[in-house]
């Protein structure tokens, strides 16, 4: 199984941007479509962006279309969201997960991911 490691979040002031990386290890990442998502304080968990495999198809939550970007390197195993012209309701946990299933079409859904990473909070203030 692979291991996931969020990094990069960190405080910052609306408009500004943060790059996040999920670093894996254990097996290689190209064997899985990835996601980000996010959990803010008193809600529940929601998708942000997936990418495939190959990185040749990725998706967004209409919040973050334009704003916010996923990529990958598969040979650094590692996945990164860069998140520009950031705003207060994009505070929260941000994951990364791996779907070991769906590799060529990266879908929203938490529970088609079969590993997590432990998060890291991004908080931007107004």
């Amino acid at each position: 199984q692979v291991q996931l490691v969020e990094s990069g979040g960190g405080l910052v002031q609306a408009g500004a941007s943060l790059r996040l990386s999920c670093a894996g290890s254990g097996r290689p990442l190209s064997s899985y479509g990835m996601g980000w998502f996010r959990q803010a304080p008193e809600k529940e968990r929601e998708f942000v962006a997936g990418i495939s495999w190959s990185g040749r198809s990725t998706r967004y939550t209409d919040a973050v279309k334009g704003r916010f970007t996923v990529s990958r390197d598969n040979a650094k195993n590692t996945v990164y969201l860069q998140m520009n012209s950031l705003k207060p309701e994009d505070t929260a946990v941000y994951y990364c997960a791996a779907d070991a299933t769906r590799l060529s079409v990266p879908t929203g859904r938490d529970s088609f991911y079969d590993y997590w990473g432990q998060g890291t909070q991004v908080t931007v203030s107004s």
